[in-house]
């Protein structure tokens, strides 16, 4: 094909697109059924992990639940019953080691099946600066956050692509979009997850299995406890998001097969003040919107349930 035939195929498919893009803000995608499929999510024991799973529960899902911590893993297990699940079942997996993962996984495989909604949502936060963050702590991270998607992925993916049925969920961060200031490990760890998650659904998409989906995460902070003690300039501009609003609205994305979920919208206009202008306006508008200082005086959590 020629090099005018392509370009008018490219300019005319694009205006589909955008025409189409427009028409799903007005008449929504229909959602998906879940009921009886089998729904991974990792770091279910609290925060994000726990809403999602309880919101697959309410949709009748058979939940696969991992977290470190045991009690609260357990708890979560115990609310998704209560809230409908066709069947729960609770492991105790360390994402940030291979060989828990993989261990853990052909249990999974074993004991429930093959897993076809895969929700990588487990994460740590240091909340320091580069320069005085434990090279340990640098590491852990990057394993939590998202090395262990590769061995997630090696574990799970093959049977999607057998069967040409899945998807592939990743919860990241607007801190994988934006440099933020005292986030530094975060936000490399979250960039990668983005692209690792970018990159292996073309090669999906390239290799014909066009019934796996992704869904790339974005949020904001989240009100879970993670990140107590980050501020946001102005509310009503930049809201640090409500829990149990965000796992709707990421459940909804699942659903709905949408490949990318930014919350909150105004954050999409930021993202594009960064691509298209000067970095000196990018960093203008981190200055009025707060990023220099929104973790001045982070917490974190006080404790974990």
């Amino acid at each position: 094909m020629n090099f005018f035939l392509e370009t008018l195929r490219l300019l005319v498919l694009s205006l589909y697109y955008t025409l189409e893009a427009l028409v799903k803000l007005v008449v929504p995608v229909r959602k998906k059924d879940v009921s009886g499929e089998i729904v991974l999510v990792s770091g279910a024991g609290s925060g994000i992990g726990r809403l999602v799973a309880l919101e697959f529960a309410r949709l009748h899902a058979t939940l696969v639940l991992w977290d470190i911590n045991a009690e609260g893993n357990e708890k979560t297990a115990r609310l998704a019953r209560e809230r409908g699940a066709a069947r729960v079942y609770v492991y105790l997996c360390d994402c940030s080691k291979k060989a828990s993962v993989y261990e853990v996984a052909e249990q999974v495989k074993r004991e429930v099946g093959d897993v076809s909604i895969l929700i990588n949502n487990a994460g740590i936060v240091t909340g320091k600066k580069f320069i005085d963050s434990p090279d340990a702590l640098l590491e852990k991270t990057m394993e939590v956050n998202s090395i262990a998607h590769f061995w997630t992925y090696k574990a799970f993916l093959p049977a999607m692509i057998a069967s040409n049925h899945g998807h592939l969920v990743s919860i990241a961060s607007s801190a994988g979009l934006f440099a933020v200031n005292g986030l530094a490990d975060y936000c490399s760890s979250k960039f990668a997850a983005i692209g690792f998650a970018e990159s292996v659904a073309l090669e999906l998409l390239a290799s014909g299995k066009n019934g796996i989906k992704t869904t790339i995460v974005c949020p904001y902070f989240i009100n879970t406890g993670m990140f107590d003690g980050c501020k946001t300039k102005w509310p009503h501009l930049l809201p640090i998001l409500d829990p149990n609003y965000a796992a709707k609205k990421i459940t909804d994305a699942i659903l709905r097969e949408q490949v990318l979920l930014v919350m909150p919208r105004s954050l999409n206009f930021m993202l594009a003040v960064k691509n298209i202008f000067p970095v000196k306006t990018a960093i203008l508008l981190g200055e009025y919107i707060g990023v220099f200082d929104s973790m001045e005086h982070f917490k974190g959590f006080a404790k974990r349930e």
